[in-house]
């Protein structure tokens, strides 16, 4: 398979991805290996594991990685296991349930919920049994307030989340509670990178979000970039609701409406003064998407005020906007692009990680 051209580093010289990445079904198997399989990606909430419920199934990134995992609670710890069985490949826990053990219901294997092989029947006279591979495989896991995140890869998580998590170290993310009332899926007939693109810059808020560019001084809009993420600030028109920040905030002294920030490759957690919209992208096909919109409510006498307002709004102008793009980058007559130096550092620094992903 033919290498993409790298992005140049300086965005002064850089010209955009190859359109091929996102129109050749080769690039979508590459993104999936090399790309989301490494990440730290969502995997539920603790909130989902308590008296009632110790072992939830999960499909991690559905339609993409479709890996089955399980969420265990021994009464002290979380954890994340491998939802298969070490002996021929079964799905062990196909529903929420509590139980003290994990049993496989095809030849009866019995696994601890820490994961270790307890027992298995008609095993007598196999040698070298039981070793370490018929415990289940367990994942890293790493907590932030009610989310659970975890990864096929190796990479620690301090390279994903540190900036974020630093920066909002004051927000009690511990208040934050779920709302599956106030979320939903939308479907998008688009590349997953082009959404993310667009998430990735503020210059098109004038010309599409009519009313986020309402509540948002464009002026001030700024975008700073880490190693894995990258932070779009957002400042607040005079009167308009913002953060209460405390004095050891490094922004403290701003009308803060919104922290935009991007984890890569999919996890866009927009901090607002009532809470958390959490959107998680999902590529189900090589122009198909599916977004995820999870809400996390702080404080309910401020929902859907400012910049936090209208949020289904907004997603369905990003949509019209993306799926036309979809359509053109497919044109013969398309090659590539070049980047605004003030406006589309976001959408520069993200195809440059993935470029270095695919290599």
């Amino acid at each position: 398979m033919e290498k993409l051209a790298p992005v140049h580093p300086d965005i002064s010289l850089a010209r955009t991805l190859d359109k091929r990445f996102y129109t050749e079904p080769q690039w979508q198997d590459a993104a999936r290996e090399r790309i989301f399989l490494p990440s730290w990606l969502l995997v539920g909430h603790a909130s989902d594991l308590g008296p009632e419920t110790n072992c939830r199934p999960v499909d991690l990134l559905p339609g993409c990685l479709d890996e089955p995992l399980l969420l265990t609670h021994d009464g002290k710890d979380i954890r994340c296991l491998s939802n298969v069985c070490t002996h021929r490949g079964n799905i062990l826990v196909q529903a929420a349930c509590q139980s003290p053990h994990i049993r496989c219901r095809y030849h009866g294997r019995v696994f601890g919920l820490d994961g270790e092989f307890r027992s298995m029947p008609e095993f007598q006279g196999v040698r070298d049994f039981p070793s370490v591979d018929d415990r289940l495989p367990a994942l890293p896991l790493m907590r932030w307030g009610d989310l659970l995140f975890t990864t096929l890869g190796d990479y620690p998580a301090d390279r994903y989340f540190a900036e974020m998590k630093a920066r909002l170290s004051w927000l009690p993310m511990d208040e934050f509670r779920f709302r599956p009332d106030r979320s939903r899926d939308f479907l998008v007939k688009a590349h997953w990178a082009l959404y993310c693109e667009n998430y990735l810059e503020g210059f098109h808020i004038p010309f599409v979000h009519a009313g986020l560019n309402a509540v948002i001084d464009y002026g001030a809009y700024r975008t700073e970039c880490f190693e894995w993420s990258n932070l779009q600030l957002g400042i607040a028109k005079e009167g308009e609701a913002c953060f209460a920040l405390p004095e050891g905030s490094p922004d403290a002294g701003k009308a803060v409406a919104a922290y935009y920030f991007f984890v890569f490759p999919n996890l866009m957690f927009n901090f607002y003064p009532w809470g958390l919209s959490l959107n998680i992208v999902e590529p189900t096909g090589l122009s198909e998407t599916r977004v995820r919109f999870l809400t996390y409510v702080w404080k309910e006498e401020r929902f859907d005020t400012g910049a936090g307002s209208g949020l289904d709004t907004v997603e369905l102008e990003d949509e019209e906007v993306v799926e036309q793009v979809q359509r053109g980058i497919r044109s013969r007559l398309y090659r590539h692009g070049r980047f605004s130096v003030d406006r589309e550092q976001g959408p520069h620094h993200f195809q440059r990680l993935v470029t270095r992903a695919l290599g």
